[in-house]
């Protein structure tokens, strides 16, 4: 490695001083696929000389096999490691890595310009301090450079370096690159970004990099690392409110018990009057613990166990902040959303909220509206697709502390994930929370489920008939409370043909659409069920999601699933409505089975063969099941 100091052989310790009271300054690359992202930090490294001898034997080596530039060294190889990466010529993952001058340190994380892979930009971009956008002189600003610009800013990032980057494909020409800067800060000025320069450079030829280019002469601004080098990018977040997310209850014995984890923002001492979101609880700081020792003073970013002078219930996922500034507590909150699935978002799915250390089940209970990237006009719409960033109210089945992200990063974001894989699909940024629901409260009432249940004599519980169009659920529900009835049991049937003549009238067949028609009829059987009676629900409810969510609002020990499991040729063959004929002809569209997906229940409680066995036989079995298991 060509980068020396002196001071490493005359003095180690003072040179590992020097290093370390160096300033750092994290930041990230993006814009458009093709850019030069990967070139540009590739540029950075070879020329700070921090690229060891053998990195560099490797390099010239792969440049010749996966290489785009020729003859030359492909500097973006640097930091595209992956296979992929190489072989397609694109960043697919986010690549960090370290670099130091003189008067700085740096982490710099190159993210995708790929609009596939606008997720693992978002993850790059959300601990930085400040964001180079590429641009393409030749190509100017798309839709990916916006896109990424309206993200930066949402993420509260605000400096921003706009990087005219290839300016040796258009003659170094400084017309073309003031084309470019005016149409990009005509775009940013609708952007919440209050720092913003421009520079023009190439890359690939090292203009105006790390020295001033004698090719662009006419541009009179700091070089790229020149500025990087003198930015100023300091947020005291020292000096606002404490927040420290508890992560661990510590009790290693009898005598001791701490709250750990790592503090989001302020500063606390021994002695602090301390306040506890959501229970409200108070006490004061008694101790500072380290594994070096106790300290006088805290702050943020730093890792403690705090302990209280008053024992208090405390468990991971609360927040710990001062009692005269706690955070907000809410249930309802409105906010920003980046989605990061193929497959759409949809109001009324139930999905699971992380942020700081706790997680809650949550419901998009509206998509308020949709952001065009690149106009940043509000437009309508039902769902959010890959990509897409919509403002929409949260419904958490819990009220959780937070603070709104422009005054808090950390208590301020979050993330969703599925519930069935596990898969983070999106990421929010909290607006505010909405104060409707805080002067609502359950009113307790004098005769209860219980009670009525015993009037009635009976269990009640929900079947829920779930299967293809035509597979028989409605035959069989049909006959079954038939049954139940001739016994004197008070039941009530929920059809879906029927409902949607009422109360889902308004609802059509889209995903979005089957998911809020299933919450609806869920709430509806949950207030049956309330009622003391046995509720057969008879819908095709494509989707697991729901139906968990179904199960989960009656209770696990009221609601059985029954997938009355008929193949698709079989319903086809049936097709009692002509609706496969229609669906197959393209006169219906989005017709499960078809050209919208059936995803069959894992674990039914109550399997009914519905290609081989008669309806009354079937009906039996399902009464059979039900005094098998106590409702009857």
């Amino acid at each position: 490695m060509a980068h020396k100091d002196t001071l490493i052989s005359e003095d180690i310790l003072a040179y590992l001083k020097a290093q370390e009271e160096k300033s750092l300054l994290r930041f990230i690359t993006c814009g458009s696929v093709d850019d030069g992202k990967s070139t540009l930090i590739g540029r950075l490294l070879y020329d700070s000389k921090l690229i060891f001898e053998d990195q560099l034997t490797a390099l010239e080596s792969d440049s010749k096999k996966v290489g785009t530039t020729g003859e030359d060294i492909d500097l973006a190889l640097l930091v595209d490691g992956l296979q992929a990466e190489r072989e397609q010529g694109i960043t697919i993952d986010v690549a960090y890595r370290f670099f130091s001058t003189d008067k700085r340190k740096f982490i710099v994380a190159d993210t995708p310009g790929h609009e596939q892979y606008t997720r693992n930009m978002a993850t790059g971009a959300s601990g930085a301090e400040l964001a180079l956008i590429l641009v393409d002189a030749r190509k100017g600003v798309l839709t990916q450079t916006r896109r990424h610009s309206y993200i930066v800013s949402q993420l509260g990032i605000k400096n921003v370096v706009l990087v005219v980057n290839k300016m040796d494909l258009v003659d170094y020409s400084q017309d073309r690159y003031n084309e470019v800067v005016e149409e990009y800060l005509a775009f940013a000025e609708k952007l919440d970004i209050p720092n913003i320069i421009t520079t023009p450079i190439s890359a690939l030829k090292g203009e105006n990099v790390i020295e001033p280019s004698a090719e662009m002469d006419w541009y009179k601004g700091p070089t790229l690392l020149g500025h990087l080098e003198t930015v100023d990018v300091t947020t005291d977040i020292t000096e606002t409110a404490f927040r420290m997310p508890v992560q661990w209850v510590n009790r290693p014995n009898l005598d001791f018990r701490g709250f750990s984890g790592t503090i989001a923002s302020g500063r606390i001492k021994p002695g602090d009057d301390i306040a506890v979101s959501p229970s409200g609880k108070t006490s004061k700081v008694d101790r500072i613990v380290t594994f070096d020792g106790d300290l006088d003073e805290a702050i943020a970013g730093q890792a403690v166990t705090i302990t209280l002078q008053d024992e208090i219930d405390i468990s991971r996922g609360d927040v710990l902040s001062k009692a005269d500034e706690v955070p907000e507590l809410s249930d309802q909150l409105r906010a920003h959303i980046l989605w990061m699935q193929e497959d759409a978002l949809l109001p009324g799915r139930p999905y699971l909220l992380k942020t700081a250390a706790t997680t809650v089940p949550v419901v998009i209970s509206d998509l308020h509206h949709k952001v065009n990237v690149n106009t940043l006009e509000e437009q309508a719409g039902k769902t959010l697709e890959l990509n897409e960033v919509g403002v929409c109210n949260l419904a958490l089945d819990r009220a959780i502390p937070f603070d709104a992200y422009k005054d808090n990063r950390e208590t301020g974001s979050f993330i969703l994930i599925d519930r069935y894989t596990n898969a983070t699909v999106g990421a929010g940024m909290i607006d505010f929370g909405l104060r409707r629901a805080s002067n609502i409260v359950w009113q307790e009432l004098d005769v209860n489920k219980g009670n009525r249940a015993e009037q009635k004599g009976q269990k009640p519980c929900v079947l829920w008939f779930t299967g293809l169009s035509g597979a028989g659920k409605s035959t069989v529900a049909n006959l079954v409370e038939k049954k139940l009835f001739a016994e004197g049991r008070h039941t009530y049937t929920l059809d879906g043909d029927n409902v949607r003549h009422g109360l889902n009238k308004d609802l059509g067949f889209t995903d979005a659409d089957r998911v809020e028609n299933i919450r609806r009829v869920s709430e509806t059987a949950s207030l049956f069920v309330d009622a003391g009676l046995i509720v057969l629900v008879s819908f095709i409810s494509p989707f697991r999601s729901e139906r968990r969510m179904a199960r989960e609002l009656m209770g696990e020990s009221e609601f059985l699933e029954v997938f009355v499991d008929t193949p698709l040729e079989v319903c086809e063959e049936r097709d009692p409505k002509g609706l496969y004929k229609k669906a197959r002809a393209g006169d219906i569209k989005n017709f499960t089975g078809i050209d919208s997906a059936y995803e069959a229940p894992v674990n039914a409680e109550i399997v009914l063969a519905g290609g081989s066995a008669e309806p009354e036989v079937l009906a039996d079995q399902v009464i059979a099941q039900l005094k098998e298991r106590g409702f009857i």
